[in-house]
């Protein structure tokens, strides 16, 4: 029977991965997509996507894998240092520096900001510079969390895959090992 710690890590890799799927999927389907609507059409479309996306299951999957990286580090930590505990505690830094971080500090305001704006009452050099001012931004911003999405769930597979009660501890010090 899995431990606690296992299922948390199953859960952990299991909205990682539903995360670098949904980042993936929105860079190669939809952003080509929004890229080929008229101005009017791609800004409309983005305050509508920006509306949708604010729901249970995002938020859970997206604020929830945030927590359970380190959670499941902590449940896999162990002296002498394992493996698993560094694969998890790296991807717990890049999923909160990379993915929530990013869509925090570079997405959301851009995302805020163009919430803003009367698409129906802007002229139509309005509507292209608020794209200019949009588009390549965000998905600059959109691709470094979608890189940094595969990387976390990269790791948390590497940690899946590597055995918990490996003989193999990390030697962190300088110090001779008797860990074998």
């Amino acid at each position: 029977m899995p431990t606690f710690a296992t299922l948390i890590l199953l859960a952990t890799t299991t909205t990682a991965a539903l995360m670098a799927g949904l980042f993936f999927a929105y860079s190669y389907s939809v952003n080509p997509g929004l890229h080929r609507l008229s101005d009017l059409a791609y800004l409309q479309t983005m305050q509508s996507i920006n509306r949708a996306i604010q729901n249970p299951p995002f938020l859970l999957c997206f604020l929830g894998t945030a927590v359970l990286f380190p959670a499941s580090a902590w449940l896999h930590y162990r002296a002498p240092v394992r493996l698993r505990f560094v694969l998890l505690i790296i991807a717990a830094v890049i999923y909160g520096l990379g993915v929530l971080g990013v869509t925090i500090a570079g997405n959301i305001p851009l995302n805020d900001s163009l919430s803003t704006i009367d698409l129906n009452a802007a002229a139509p050099a309005e509507l292209a510079t608020h794209r200019a001012a949009f588009e390549p931004d965000w998905n600059r911003w959109h691709t470094i969390r979608m890189g940094a999405s595969i990387l976390a769930l990269l790791l948390a597979i590497s940690a899946c895959l590597t055995p918990y009660a490996s003989r193999e501890a990390l030697n962190l010090d300088d110090s001779p090992s008797n860990n074998l």
